[in-house]
């Protein structure tokens, strides 16, 4: 239960968390935050609402890890509460909106990632096409952004997203093909 660096597989740390080992979430938490960080973000388009996603996501995994069927991978099933905060906070807004009519609720802008072998114009155009693809993610219907995101953005298996989504495996293959045909279609036309 121990990977050869000594620090404990999930499994093992989800069992101590479970036992109340509040070191033991903590790292699961470190391990886990990137990950769930990028996809909440991809998800939202939002980097700051993604924040608060992952501290909802790991507050409800703490609450409900006697649940947690250690059958599954870890990962896979913080993915599943992440992404149904995302959906929370996604129909909240749709609440808000219908509430107080289409205001501008602009994201602010993707991180820079610099690369320094690119020169700044190079950067620039980079980071301009990143934010663009990030919007239309962003987008998307929740049916087709979630398949995309999970497979393609998250690099889980179909069978994998299949079991966090719910649905069958063909119906993934099918969403990520409509999602990624609907983002050609939107980025050709920008």
């Amino acid at each position: 239960m121990t990977d050869p660096s000594g620090e404990d597989d999930d499994g093992a740390l989800v069992l101590r968390a479970a036992r109340g080992d509040d070191l033991a979430f903590s790292l699961l938490m470190r391990r886990h935050k990137g990950r769930l960080h990028a996809f909440a973000r991809r998800h939202l388009g939002d980097a700051d609402a993604a924040l608060d996603v992952v501290q909802e996501s790991f507050v409800a995994a703490w609450k409900a890890l006697d649940r947690y069927d250690p059958a599954r991978p870890f990962g896979a099933w913080l993915s599943a509460i992440a992404l149904n905060k995302c959906r929370d906070r996604g129909r909240r807004l749709k609440v808000r909106r219908l509430i107080l009519g289409e205001r501008s609720i602009d994201a602010p802008g993707s991180p820079d990632y610099a690369d320094p072998a690119v020169g700044p114009e190079g950067q620039a155009l980079r980071s301009e096409r990143m934010a663009r693809l990030e919007a239309a993610i962003a987008r998307l219907p929740d049916r087709l952004k979630e398949p995309l995101i999970l497979t393609g953005l998250e690099g889980y298996s179909q069978q994998a997203a299949a079991e966090v989504l719910k649905v069958s495996v063909k119906t993934v293959e099918t969403r990520v093909y409509r999602a990624r045909k609907r983002l050609a279609e939107w980025l050709a036309g920008d």
